[in-house]
């Protein structure tokens, strides 16, 4: 993919050219929103909205990390969505265990015909690791999705939140120490390479 090539050819108004830059980056932009949301659905509407926004922002770009441009739009789209949930809390539609507790799909954690076991596993690590990324401060949160998750390096952090190289890093520190902490809670879900001593190490 000429990716230079496409991004000249969107701004002059080719849609094909802006459809195949968004087939590029949209799993990229879908698991961003989807970490930082928790939520499939609103993923996808944040995602969309990301899209759309850097569709109408195409005239303003002016050349650096077209992915990093592109997951700022996602990134924005996710804190709009926080802010409004703040607003206006709801409850989950989720279909619920016996236990009344809510059941997420493991997608990023999903492999190719797991056991019963390993599945019920994997959706409970799942839960777990959503939910302490879910105990993280919004620009915490976003930090470590972007470098530990999505696999970005600080540069492409930096330009994504808009923030100096010094600050990403003393988030992503702890971020990843909050997380430490939360996890320690859960260390019997955790693969045997993460545990020490009965607690885990990350």
């Amino acid at each position: 993919m000429d990716e230079t090539a496409l991004i000249a050819g969107a701004q002059r108004g080719d849609l094909d050219s802006f459809n195949r830059l968004v087939l590029a980056y949209q799993d990229l932009a879908f698991n961003l929103a989807y970490r930082m949301l928790g939520d499939d659905a609103l993923a996808q509407d944040a995602t969309q909205t990301a899209f759309l926004s850097a569709y109408r922002s195409l005239p303003t770009y002016r050349g650096g990390s077209f992915k990093a441009w592109v997951l700022r739009m996602v990134t924005n789209a996710c804190y709009d969505e926080l802010r409004r949930r703040q607003r206006h809390p709801t409850t989950p539609l989720e279909p619920e265990t016996d236990e009344e507790e809510e059941m997420e799909s493991p997608r990023w954690l999903a492999s190719d015909g797991p056991s019963p076991e390993e599945s019920v596993e994997r959706v409970e690590l799942e839960r777990a690791i959503q939910h302490c990324l879910n105990e993280l401060p919004d620009e915490f949160r976003t930090v470590v999705v972007l470098v530990d998750v999505q696999g970005l390096d600080y540069e492409e952090v930096s330009s994504t939140v808009g923030k100096p190289l010094g600050t990403i890093k003393s988030r992503l520190a702890r971020a990843r120490q909050k997380l430490r902490g939360c996890l320690q809670g859960f260390w019997e879900l955790l693969p045997a390479q993460f545990r020490l001593g009965g607690e885990a190490i990350l």
